[in-house]
């Protein structure tokens, strides 16, 4: 990613005209630009007071880890002090629309190569400048902007500690962490699966309370694991692994020992899977999840990894560690029953089974993250990842198309 990228990650005009194709999914930021380009003329008046608040606010953004000046704070001055009229409008508008899609989706838009996977729903974006001109016309525009930020306690306790550190580089690490909290969802469910990659923990949530956690070990820095949100709602017990190619070339895996052998396929050729047994690489049990980059959960038959502190080991799936007691933890959830679970263990079949019901699983990557009691503790970035947001958050954008 280089540095000098819009916040948009494509020149505007190009967004716009991307947006106007019929195409499958729309990114937020295509949508959020193409409704600027919609609205009216003179879509809003902007008061002195109301001008006032924008100021404050924007100021205020050095809280939030960004930089008051990307949103022409100096300009946005000395047009407010010549007085009202279509000028002060515009510069207002551009300001204001620009500060609030930072707020809402974070400034850095570029994240396909640090494997940032964690949809936003264009909805938001197309209501971005409606709930603007709503809010100046109410004269409520501090509370637009703290209503477009992320309330998990987590986010805020982040930003304390912004306000509380002085040296240069842990500032930058607490900003990183902020921005990506800004990519989240706003709305994360009650109960969910949380995997922090730089941590190297699986959290079990409950009522929005960490109550069970588990070691794991990611994917190697030549091998990352995405950053997706993929639910759950079946494991497998005594699997039998699938070995995908790249793997299979790169390890120079051999049919006829540890279980491997060739199966055929559909059109006619061959892959090797490995058999269940003590020699798979799955373990005993793996958790499926939904999505398109064949990541899931899993055992191992490599115990040994758990005990390393730098757990960055795997192809991009993720291996738990005591991992039958988060699935006897998940089964016996919402009245189930983890009897057919023990059996299964106790032989040497595959069986698949439900879980009760589906868990949203958040795999995500902060190297500055927050416990139960809100205190802050820092992870290792082994993927590299926090310099490349530092720079675009630090880098200037290219200009934006006019509306």
């Amino acid at each position: 990613m280089g540095v000098s990228t819009s916040r948009f990650g494509l020149r505007s005009t190009l967004v716009l005209a991307l947006a106007s194709m019929a195409a499958p999914a729309v990114s937020p930021e295509a949508h959020f630009l193409q409704a600027r380009a919609q609205e009216p003329a003179a879509a809003s008046r902007w008061s002195a007071d109301t001008v006032a608040q924008l100021i404050e606010v924007i100021q205020s953004a050095s809280s939030e880890g960004l930089n008051p000046a990307d949103y022409r704070l100096s300009a946005l001055r000395q047009t407010a002090a010549a007085g009202q009229g279509p000028t002060l409008d515009a510069v207002a508008e551009r300001s204001a629309l620009e500060l609030a899609h930072d707020y809402l989706f974070g400034r850095v838009a570029d994240r396909a190569d640090m494997q940032w996977l964690i949809a936003r729903s264009p909805y938001e974006a197309s209501q971005l400048a409606v709930r603007l001109h709503q809010a100046i016309a109410s004269g409520r525009i501090r509370d637009f902007y703290s209503g477009l930020l992320p309330r998990d306690p987590r986010y805020q306790a982040l930003r304390t500690a912004l306000a509380e550190t002085t040296d240069r580089a842990a500032r930058d690490r607490l900003r990183v962490n902020l921005e990506r909290w800004r990519w989240m969802p706003r709305d994360l469910p009650s109960d969910y699966l949380y995997i922090n990659v730089p941590a190297y923990r699986l959290q079990l949530f409950r009522d929005n309370v960490s109550f069970a956690s588990y070691d794991v070990v990611v994917g190697a820095k030549a091998t990352p694991t995405p950053q997706m949100v993929s639910p759950t709602g079946s494991l497998v017990v005594n699997p039998a692994w699938y070995v995908p190619e790249s793997i299979a070339r790169k390890s120079r895996l051999h049919p006829g020992r540890d279980g491997y052998v060739w199966k055929a396929t559909p059109d006619g050729g061959r892959r090797i899977i490995q058999l269940p047994g003590p020699h798979n690489a799955l373990g005993r049990i793996k958790f499926n999840l939904d999505n398109d980059q064949s990541i899931y959960l899993h055992d191992t038959n490599a115990k040994s990894l758990f005990n390393r502190d730098q757990r960055a080991l795997s192809h991009g799936c993720i291996r738990v560690k005591d991992i039958d007691q988060l699935a006897a933890d998940l089964l016996s959830q919402n009245g189930g029953d983890t009897s057919a679970f023990e059996e299964a263990l106790a032989g040497d079949d595959t069986r698949t089974m439900r879980l009760p019901r589906t868990w949203p699983v958040y795999i995500v990557y902060f190297t500055a993250d927050v416990d139960n009691a809100g205190m802050v503790s820092n992870f290792a970035d082994p993927y590299g990842y926090d310099a490349k947001v530092i720079a675009a958050l630090d880098g200037t954008p290219l200009e934006m198309a006019s509306s």
